[in-house]
């Protein structure tokens, strides 16, 4: 069942759909972590929270919502015609990997992608398409994901993406590989005491070697409510 909602921090809102996959605190989080700039494409997109979230960011010029569900991303061309954003986001429904045909070389300037956490063999597959392609490399893997941005990217174009702790060595190394240089990581925790359970991550396309970490986000404190940073990333009052 579709509804409507707020996207957090805007005036915009979002179609969703109960029985598809919706964007969580991973999306907003990376949309805060990103410094978008120039032409931005957001892979895997979803029903473009993301996009919207950094739409109207100082520098943004045009953002790309790329989607190969065509249903989630029908919802996500409503979503933007419902804000009347079409001259500064489109949606494209197509495979990722299609996408340097389409843009061609050297012509983005920022890649920010949620993608799939769970690699092929790495946990049960839901019976449900939507929600398979969402959670599990089948459409996409990190390497499909590196080579387009190794392509799109310009020269010292950026790359953020958000991922799993026990993937990490996966994404730098495959980064790495095609010349995406990881520069700055942010660990977030659920709450204090508790393992990190996502890590947020920058990286250059040629850029130098040279790493480092952002102060780590903790999610809720310790009785479970969301701490006054979720609340500022969310652009929300207590």
């Amino acid at each position: 069942m579709r509804r409507i909602d707020q996207v957090p921090g805007t005036e915009y809102k979002i179609i969703q759909d109960k029985g598809l996959f919706s964007y969580g605190i991973d999306a907003i989080l990376l949309s805060h972590f990103s410094k978008p700039r120039g032409v931005v494409v957001d892979l895997g997109t979803g029903t473009g929270i993301i996009p919207l979230r950094i739409a109207d960011k100082k520098g943004v010029s045009l953002v790309y919502g790329v989607e190969i569900q065509t249903e989630v991303a029908r919802m996500a061309q409503e979503t933007v015609e419902i804000n009347s954003l079409q001259d500064r986001i489109r949606i494209l429904n197509t495979d990722m990997k299609e996408l340097p045909g389409i843009l061609g070389k050297a012509t983005v300037d920022t890649v920010i992608t949620n993608p799939p956490y769970m690699k092929p063999g790495g946990a049960i597959v839901n019976r449900e398409d939507n929600f398979a392609i969402s959670r599990h490399e089948i459409a996409a893997t990190l390497e499909d994901i590196a080579a387009v941005c190794e392509y799109i990217l310009k020269p010292l174009g950026k790359l953020y993406i958000v991922h799993r702790p026990n993937r990490l060595v996966d994404v730098l190394c495959t980064l790495r590989s095609h010349g995406l240089e990881p520069k700055y990581m942010q660990w977030v925790y659920p709450k204090p005491g508790k393992q990190a359970n996502l890590f947020l991550l920058e990286a250059v396309k040629g850029g130098r070697s040279d790493f480092k970490y952002r102060e780590p986000i903790v999610v809720y404190d310790e009785k479970g409510k969301y701490n006054e940073e979720i609340y500022e990333i969310y652009g929300m009052s207590r």
